[in-house]
């Protein structure tokens, strides 16, 4: 027969055990700057080598139908961190500049603080671009450190913080993106016991680019494949950590971009890239690994947007939504466990203030293109059958965005046409008259 004291030993290991079982996840979400679709091993590219990516898709699971929630930098954080579309941030005018006011603003709930609320520690390494000013900066709006720059390294004024203070200027962005890497990694050494938030924004492949001189030529890509590697090579070095520490059956790792490529990169075979509301412009890589809650080589066409990763988290953490603000993204927790369908009923794809586009399971109306920098508005030519819906594309039959099927299927372009107009009402959105040359 046991002793007291023996029944009390096991009895501890019991509650630890419990205590373990109960501890909430730690979440690191990585995200690239203008990195395309077709970047990536596993998305097709055949001149980049992704090898780090590749294995975290092949031991969780990968995304054909992700999309950011906007087609340029700023806005799309914003809606990533909010959960909310990025008209509602007031985040559509322009990017976010050392010579314009645009910045999140302090009464908006980020992941960040919505996680540290609840006792998570929280840091950011990498391009913030939601403020260009001190007062704005990522301590204000939930994260406990910050080591990156403020906004694009195109711009005037590009210097390296170590939470509010300047460390380097100019900066040597040869090694930004291992420096973001090891600071990644010294805070997770820092958190191994506790509940952590990291994210890490990266400032590539954005332009310029920068490379550390041994990695330069080891892409068949030029000097953007190298970058990307680079990249490659830091999510390497994160899963290494985790597994090393053995966290990683408790962590959930996500990878993805803030929109389609620029000047370089690849779209895939998407139609056009970033700043356009065709695929190329907004849809995204998006890779989710945990190994002991999402089943390793998984994948889903079902459609999902950035807006969807803080309700995701939070689920996931046992954390209610705030209650007094509408939430446009929902929990894509069982499309990442359980292969369930999405959430959405449809998604919304803005091209600044004016909603673009309309994603439906596998239908996408179009109502607003470009054309020698005139605005295209609702292709409504009056002796046309499209008229007045839009381009109605099958993304399953042409993810191409090549051939509409607005007279073969009158009643989805309607359908997505009243779902247009209803979100032209909630979220205030412009609605441009026709633009077409007569």
């Amino acid at each position: 027969m046991l002793s007291t004291r023996a029944l009390g030993v096991i009895f501890s290991l019991f509650l630890c055990n419990l205590a373990f079982s109960q501890q909430r996840p730690n979440f690191i979400v990585v995200m690239a700057d203008d990195l395309g679709f077709g970047d990536l091993g596993v998305y097709g590219s055949n001149l980049i080598d992704t090898p780090n990516l590749d294995r975290m898709a092949a031991e969780g699971i990968y995304f054909e139908s992700f999309y950011a929630s906007a087609n340029v930098c700023t806005a799309s954080r914003g809606g990533l961190l909010t959960g909310r579309y990025p008209i509602r941030l007031n985040l559509v005018e322009d990017v976010a500049r050392p010579t314009n006011e645009i910045h999140l603003a302090e009464y908006e709930v980020t992941i960040a603080e919505a996680l540290k609320a609840e006792g998570y520690s929280t840091a950011i390494f990498g391009k913030w671009h939601l403020g260009s000013r001190i007062e704005w900066y990522p301590l204000n709006h939930g994260f406990d450190k910050f080591f990156g720059a403020l906004h694009s390294n195109d711009m005037p004024e590009f210097r390296l913080y170590r939470d509010d203070q300047v460390i380097e200027d100019p900066v040597d962005q040869t090694r930004l993106t291992e420096r973001y890497t090891a600071e990644a990694v010294r805070f997770i050494e820092d958190n191994r016991d506790n509940p952590f938030f990291l994210y890490i924004p990266h400032s590539f492949p954005h332009v310029p680019l920068f490379v550390a001189p041994e990695f330069a030529g080891s892409s068949d890509a030029g000097l953007y494949g190298d970058v990307v590697e680079t990249i490659d090579r830091s999510m390497g070095t994160l899963l290494d950590k985790l597994e090393e520490l053995d966290i990683e059956d408790n962590t959930l790792v996500i990878f993805t971009s803030d929109n389609g490529p620029w000047f370089e990169g690849s779209s895939g075979q998407f139609r056009d890239r970033k700043g356009s509301s065709w695929e190329g412009g907004l849809r995204v890589p998006f890779i989710a690994r945990w190994p002991s809650q999402i089943p390793a080589g998984s994948f889903t066409s079902e459609p999902a947007m950035n807006i969807d990763l803080l309700p995701t988290l939070l689920d996931f953490a046992g954390i209610d939504l705030p209650t007094d603000r509408p939430i446009d993204g929902r929990s894509i927790k069982g499309v990442l466990t359980s292969q369930e369908s999405s959430p959405h009923e449809v998604l919304y794809l803005f091209n600044r203030d004016r909603i673009a586009g309309v994603r439906m399971d596998r239908w996408k109306l179009v109502v607003e293109s470009f054309y020698r920098g005139a605005v295209l508005s609702s292709f409504d030519h009056q002796d046309s059958y499209y008229a007045p819906f839009g381009l109605l594309f099958d993304l399953e039959k042409d993810p191409t965005e090549t051939y509409s099927y607005t007279r073969e299927y009158p009643e989805i372009a309607e359908q997505l046409r009243e779902f247009l107009v209803r979100g032209q009402q909630e979220y205030n959105s412009i609605v441009l008259p026709n633009m077409w040359n007569r």
